[in-house]
């Protein structure tokens, strides 16, 4: 196993006269190893699978309920939410509180994997340095934990679609793609930002704060046909701020579906291109930097 013989070298505990991190074993290119380690990491889903569940269990614990006190806490604030904006916004509840609720538990998803991302190696910090394992096995079990909690939190989505008589019929099946395109751009956004969030640890604030910012300019308590008719600001188009933000394109991918709609194609064309885009970032770093990440948690 390829990963396992580089990890050998590069971690502390190494055999003597081992190679520095920066140096991959002869004959083997930094970015094979950075290849082979995503691609054992996945291998090892009953890993990261059990792992998972793990975290969730430990958070949880002594807890009745559990995770659905997450479920629970985000029911209310949508019920509370849609109702209220509902009204200020003068929109027709059956329409608005589908929409904000499946908002909210897809932005659930997409801010819990990019502030788990950030700690991935930091979290995992004992393991890193003492077992042997490819590093984005830790990456799969954050995108797992939150895929978890997502399962829990789409009971809420369950509910309004019961309520209001929603059947998004053959248009909610591409809401696997769309998930499945999450996961994918949260695997990315692990790695990327566990390595750097490891060697800077001020990074990990500064997401989560342009995360919340973005909450703001995502249409999850208001929706994009409040956009129409708009003048413009500073000489910019309103509109842009959908066309542009890639958190509306990640929310659509999975929202729409759900409603019974198809995503627009640019929607699909934005994740597609967020997720070519990151993971060609990502492995530039990955396979320069991946040796040195025991030494930065």
């Amino acid at each position: 196993m390829q990963t396992a013989r580089a990890d050998a070298d590069i971690r502390p505990g190494g055999s003597p006269g081992a190679a520095p991190p920066s140096a991959p074993p002869p004959g083997v290119s930094r970015t094979a190893l950075a290849l082979d380690d995503v691609a054992e990491g996945a291998r090892a889903f009953h890993l990261w699978g059990l792992l998972g569940w793990q975290d969730i269990r430990r958070r949880y614990r002594r807890s009745k309920l559990g995770p659905f006190w997450l479920t629970i806490s985000m029911g209310v604030l949508v019920g509370t939410l849609g109702v209220l904006y509902a009204s200020l916004f003068n929109l027709e509840i059956a329409n608005y509180l589908p929409f904000v609720a499946v908002g909210f538990i897809v932005w659930g998803l997409i801010s819990g994997l990019i502030a788990d991302g950030c700690e991935t190696f930091i979290g995992a910090e004992g393991i890193v340095k003492q077992v042997n394992l490819p590093l984005s096995v830790h990456v799969y079990r954050a995108v797992w934990r939150n895929l978890i909690v997502f399962a829990h939190n789409a009971i809420i989505y369950v509910v309004v679609a019961v309520l209001f008589a929603i059947w998004p019929g053959w248009a909610g099946l591409l809401a696997l793609p769309g998930l499945a395109l999450l996961c994918l751009n949260g695997v990315w956004v692990g790695l990327l930002l566990g390595l750097v969030s490891a060697r800077f640890r001020d990074i990990s604030q500064i997401v989560v704060s342009i995360v919340q910012v973005s909450f703001f300019l995502t249409p999850i308590i208001w929706t994009p046909e409040l956009l129409s008719g708009r003048s413009s600001v500073l000489g910019v188009d309103p509109s842009l701020v959908l066309d542009v933000n890639p958190f509306f394109h990640l929310v659509e991918v999975v929202r729409a579906p759900l409603l019974g709609q198809a995503p627009a194609l640019l929607s699909w064309y934005a994740v597609l291109g967020v997720a070519g885009g990151g993971w060609l970032a990502t492995l530039v770093m990955y396979r320069r930097y991946r040796g040195r990440i025991a030494y930065w948690v």
